[in-house]
């Protein structure tokens, strides 16, 4: 299965690395820009994702990961900018190295990024209001 729908809206999501041309290593050792199969350049970015916890909570570890940008995102995107991807899907991969190992995992991917404004947590409710506590 291939671009499999990913939902990252309880994550925080910040800029390590602003986004920038996807390039990889040709035979050379020279570095060319990773194009789609229509000839259009691929961008990358880095970004660190946080769960998004209630005041008061502890979140558990974050991750950075690698997201391919489908389109240029344009300017505006510097390192520590709080984002969100738009059409964010997944991709599994398993790949033999040449030593004989497996390395698989996820690829991130996603048609670009937005601006995120930090939504407001909603209100835990207690006993005295009618929720659980």
């Amino acid at each position: 299965m291939r671009d499999l729908p990913v939902v990252l809206d309880g994550f925080k999501l910040t800029v390590v690395e602003p986004p920038a041309p996807k390039t990889r290593q040709d035979a050379n050792g020279a570095d060319v820009p990773v194009t789609d199969r229509d000839g259009v350049t691929q961008f990358v970015v880095s970004l660190f994702a946080k769960l998004q916890v209630q005041a008061g909570q502890r979140a558990p570890k974050g991750e950075e990961i690698k997201v391919t940008l489908t389109a240029d995102p344009g300017e505006g995107f510097p390192e520590d900018t709080r984002v969100q991807l738009i059409d964010a899907k997944i991709n599994p991969y398993s790949i033999e190295s040449p030593d004989g190992r497996t390395v698989s995992g996820i690829a991130f991917k996603a048609m670009g990024l937005k601006h995120a404004t930090p939504a407001p947590m909603p209100p835990r409710r207690g006993k005295d209001d009618g929720g659980e506590s």
